[in-house]
């Protein structure tokens, strides 16, 4: 089976006041980076979405050893940028989509994600404590409606109203942790 991750770099992070994927975690390492890395680790085939003009993200992005692409409709939302990974993945017969704002999700996680979409499994979301988190999996029989999403809500509404959704529960805080603003950053 191929599983393929895809990486949501696209957002304009108004609320950090800066690009947040640049900033640097304790470690050294940039943010985007790590989320990058991780999901490389876990999967070995990742597409990074890039907004126009973001040359240092995506310089980070490949090194960590993503193939970028630039969505120039990621202004309409984080749903454009996941239409637009979608597109270039196929074909494939799975994804995994995170959020490049949450560098310190498990490869852990991640690999029980695709053990459940190897399993069978359409539709995958992550638990800790009962809440929802992300990185999330999705099988082919989504990917249409995946793409025709609009907004910044990503796949939150095809969640909600899924039929059946497997629910893997971890013990990964990180899939509740991500990054908005300079005190999310500095919380860790």
């Amino acid at each position: 089976m191929r599983v393929i991750g895809i990486l949501l770099a696209a957002g304009a992070a108004t609320r950090f006041g800066g690009d947040k994927l640049l900033a640097t975690l304790d470690d050294g390492t940039l943010v985007g980076a790590r989320s990058c890395a991780t999901l490389v680790a876990a999967l070995g085939e990742v597409i990074a979405v890039v907004r126009p003009g973001d040359a240092s993200l995506s310089n980070a992005l490949i090194e960590a050893g993503a193939r970028v692409s630039v969505c120039v409709q990621s202004v309409h939302g984080m749903s454009a940028s996941l239409a637009h990974g979608i597109a270039l993945a196929t074909p494939c017969d799975a994804i995994v989509v995170a959020l490049a704002d949450m560098p310190w999700v498990s490869v852990s996680t991640i690999a029980a994600l695709v053990a459940a979409l190897e399993r069978g499994s359409s539709l995958v979301v992550p638990r800790y404590r009962s809440r929802r988190g992300n990185p999330v999996g999705f099988g082919r029989a989504h990917f249409n409606e995946l793409s025709t999403l609009n907004g910044d809500r990503g796949a939150r509404d095809l969640i909600d109203r899924a039929q059946s959704v497997n629910w893997i529960d971890v013990d990964d805080a990180a899939i509740l942790s991500d990054i908005d603003t300079v005190e999310d950053l500095r919380r860790r």
